[in-house]
C-alpha cells in the first residue's frame, strides 16, 4: 500500500481516485460507507459556500467546476448541468467566485418570487448525492482501490500504516486532529417527490440557523434547510423538517401537499480556512485535507489535484 486516504465521503473519495488513477496503490479507511457519509445529505451544487482562503479556492473552486461539467456529460455518474437562481429581499453583491460561472446574469423580474427585489440565474454542476458517491466508489474500485470500514480511532495509531497518509476526516477531524477550529454546521433536508420542478432555487436571506433552497433531481427534489453552527445532532428533527417545507413551499407553490419520501442530516465540516498541507509522520508524510465547510463536492477534485502532484513529485 502506497496511500492511505481517513474518511469516504466526497472528498476522501475524490482524494483516493486522483492518486489511484495516478498509479498509486490506495486503500480508504472509513467509520461509515459513502452512502451514510455527511455527502449524501448535500444540494449539492458547485459553488463556493462557507469555505476558505479565497485564494486557493479560486484555484480549486475552477478544477471542480471543469471536472464536474465533463462528468455532467456521462451517465450513470448522478451529475447534470442545471440551471437556477439566487434570490432576495435586499441587494445582492456578487460572490468573488462569480466570475467562474459563465452565464451569470441578473434574474429578471418574471423570475423572481413575490416580495423579492433581485438575484442571479446561473447554471452550475448540481450532484445527485447517492448517485454520485456510488459513481465514484465504483470508479475507486476500478482504480484498484480497496475501501475498509474501520474506524480510526487516533491518528497516532497510524504511524508506519503507509508511506503517504492522507486525512479527510471532515468534521471528525475536530476530535480526530484534534482540531477545535473545525466547527460542525448542521444540515438537514428533507426529500419529497418532484411535482414538476426543474431549476434549483436557493433564497439569500434567512439567517442562521435557517437558509430556504431546492435542488430538483429528477422525480425527487431535495429541500432545505439549516445552517447550525456546533450542533452535533445527526437525527432528523420533525419540528425542523416541518419549517422547511414551509419555507420551500412559500416560494413555489407547487409543493403545497407534496409527498415525503425521506429526511438526512449532515455535518458540513467547517473551518476558516480549508487546511490542506502536509507533515513529517514517522518515516513518511500526513497529509490533511479537511475543513471544506458547504463545498466539498465542489473543491475536491481541485484538492485531491494539488495532493496528488505533490505525492507524485
Amino acid at each position: 500500500m502506497d496511500v492511505l486516504v481517513i474518511g469516504a465521503g466526497a472528498v476522501g473519495l475524490t482524494t483516493a481516485i486522483s492518486l489511484a488513477e495516478a498509479g498509486l496503490s490506495v486503500t480508504i479507511r472509513t467509520a461509515a460507507l459513502p452512502a451514510q457519509t455527511t455527502s449524501v445529505a448535500a444540494g449539492a451544487v458547485w459553488g463556493a459556500v462557507k469555505v476558505g482562503p479565497p485564494d486557493r479556492v479560486l484555484e480549486w473552486g475552477r478544477v471542480g467546476l471543469e471536472v464536474l461539467s465533463k462528468l455532467a456529460a456521462e451517465p450513470g455518474t448522478g451529475v447534470r448541468l442545471a440551471a437556477g437562481r439566487e434570490v432576495s429581499r435586499a441587494p445582492l453583491e456578487p460572490y468573488y467566485w462569480a466570475g467562474l460561472l459563465t452565464d451569470l446574469r441578473d434574474c429578471e423580474e418574471s423570475e423572481l418570487p413575490d416580495g423579492f427585489t433581485g438575484g442571479w440565474h446561473y447554471t452550475a454542476p448540481l450532484a445527485t448525492m447517492p448517485v454520485y458517491l456510488d459513481y465514484l466508489r465504483g470508479r475507486f474500485e476500478r482504480a484498484g482501490g480497496t475501501l475498509e470500514v474501520s474506524p480510526v480511532a487516533s491518528l497516532a495509531g497510524l504511524a508506519g500504516a503507509a508511506p503517504v497518509i492522507v486525512n479527510c476526516s471532515g468534521a471528525a477531524a475536530h476530535d480526530l486532529v484534534p482540531d477545535p477550529a473545525v466547527v460542525p454546521v448542521r444540515g438537514q433536508v428533507v426529500i419529497a417527490a418532484n411535482p414538476g420542478i426543474e431549476e434549483f432555487l436557493i433564497n439569500r436571506d434567512p439567517e442562521p440557523p435557517w437558509i430556504v433552497y431546492m435542488f430538483p433531481h429528477g422525480d425527487t427534489i431535495l429541500l432545505g434547510g439549516t445552517n447550525d453552527e456546533g450542533n452535533w445532532d445527526t437525527d432528523p428533527k420533525p419540528e425542523v423538517a416541518m419549517r422547511i417545507v414551509a419555507g420551500c413551499t412559500a416560494l413555489e407553490p407547487r409543493l403545497r401537499g407534496v409527498e415525503i419520501l425521506g429526511h438526512r442530516v449532515g455535518l458540513r465540516p467547517w473551518r476558516p480556512e480549508v487546511r490542506l498541507e502536509s507533515e513529517p509522520f514517522g518515516d513518511g508524510v500526513l497529509w490533511h485535507n479537511y475543513g471544506h465547510g458547504g463545498a466539498g463536492i465542489s473543491m475536491a477534485w481541485g484538492c485531491a489535484a494539488e495532493i496528488t502532484k505533490a505525492v507524485l513529485g
